[in-house]
């Protein structure tokens, strides 16, 4: 398969997220990421929007627990991978996703 989209990761928000997790959960976050990379197009199933322009989340079921990993696009091919959570509700708190806005800016203020 050929990649789409190449990963960027930012800091280090991303990795103090994934080190916390368990394997099964490492190795699910692990495909949601290969898909981001070499699927043109993702099932709703995998990825989400906010209402943030340009603020995406990847999708992760493992067991009864749910995670999200805060995602935006640069120029279209980049996809800069930035803080992740462990969902406890139905709603996303509303901190989380001021923390991406926040770790958004940031990336496109220094680049």
């Amino acid at each position: 398969m050929k990649q789409i989209r190449k990963l960027v990761f930012y800091k280090t928000y991303f990795f103090e997220f994934f080190e916390r997790q368990e394997k099964k959960v490492k190795e699910k976050i692990d495909f949601g990421l290969y898909l981001l990379q070499y699927v043109n197009q993702l099932p709703g199933k995998y990825v989400g929007s906010t209402k943030e322009k340009n603020l995406f989340y990847l999708r992760i079921k493992q067991g009864s627990d749910i995670y999200r990993i805060f995602f935006c696009y640069d120029e279209d091919k980049i996809v800069v991978i930035m803080n992740g959570l462990t969902k406890k509700s139905q709603k996303i708190p509303e901190n989380e996703i001021d923390k991406a806005i926040s770790i958004k800016k940031q990336y496109f203020d220094e680049k």
